[in-house]
């Protein structure tokens, strides 16, 4: 399952959506947390606090994610969020650790009831 971090760190989730000018993209099944690329967009946010909906800017984002089953992120807007969910892409509020926040994510969108169980071989976002 791809899974893309809102991370400047590069080791934590420690980053608002809306601010993220990249985004670090895991593959998280069949063993270790793999990462695989980093995508860098525009960032979001206009830092204006009543700024619209940026259909253009959230769409390059979406883009950007593309396979990407879930988004970690150490903060979203109510907006940011519904599209996400719109675009197939469940985003998680999460912070510390990349590794562990990832495992979360993997859990929020499997329905397959393998539980994080990786290794196992039974997970049907391997």
């Amino acid at each position: 399952m791809l899974i893309a971090v809102a991370s400047q760190s590069g080791i934590d989730v420690d980053q608002h959506f809306g601010h993220a000018e990249q985004f670090l993209i895991f593959d998280y099944g069949g063993g270790s947390p793999e990462p695989l690329k980093t995508v860098a967009v525009e960032k979001y946010c206009t830092s204006d606090p009543n700024h619209s909906f940026h259909e253009s800017r959230f769409g390059a984002i979406t883009e950007a994610l593309d396979g990407c089953k879930a988004l970690l992120t150490e903060m979203i807007g109510e907006m940011p969020k519904q599209e996400l969910l719109k675009a197939g892409i469940t985003p998680v509020i999460a912070t510390g650790p990349i590794a562990d926040a990832l495992k979360l994510a993997h859990d929020s969108v499997c329905s397959g009831g393998c539980k994080g169980a990786r290794s196992e071989g039974n997970c049907p976002h391997a």
